[in-house]
């Protein structure tokens, strides 16, 4: 349902970093992205509102990644290499939250997933932000 408020917990593969994230529209925000270092990375995303990332521990594994503008962090964990969340560059008031790393989510639970046009930003464009595609999961019978 649009508008749905959802809490979860979510940690890094080794559980250094471990946090909770307020879905600011639950799983109905999933998208992936073109751009370079998202498509290397090949993470489902989730929104959170400003504020809603939550670090119960491990803030000092934490270490960010910046590239292009440099404007965004993204934040992985310094042992186990796992990317976490990030701030969004079209919108700085949301972070995205990788899905796979929230307890009992898997990427794999969305059978479809829009794909956001990176490659040709909003921010380097002008232009409104533009849907590449759909990837879909067809689970096996």
């Amino acid at each position: 349902m649009a508008g749905d408020t959802i809490v979860r917990a979510g940690q890094c593969h080794c559980g250094a970093v471990r946090f909770e994230a307020t879905l600011s529209d639950g799983f109905n925000s999933i998208r992936r992205c073109t751009c370079s270092y998202c498509r290397m990375r090949g993470a489902v995303v989730a929104m959170v509102a400003m504020g809603g990332i939550k670090i119960l521990r491990g803030e000092e594994a934490l270490t960010s990644y910046r590239f292009h503008t440099g404007v965004v962090q993204h934040f992985f964990c310094s042992r186990c290499g796992i990317y976490t969340h990030h701030q969004r560059r079209s919108n700085q008031n949301l972070h995205a939250v990788n899905v796979a790393c929230l307890d009992r989510i898997s990427p794999f639970d969305f059978l479809e997933v829009p794909v956001m046009d990176g490659v040709n930003h909003t921010n380097d464009t002008g232009k409104p932000t533009r849907r590449a595609g759909t990837l879909r999961f067809t689970p096996a019978d």
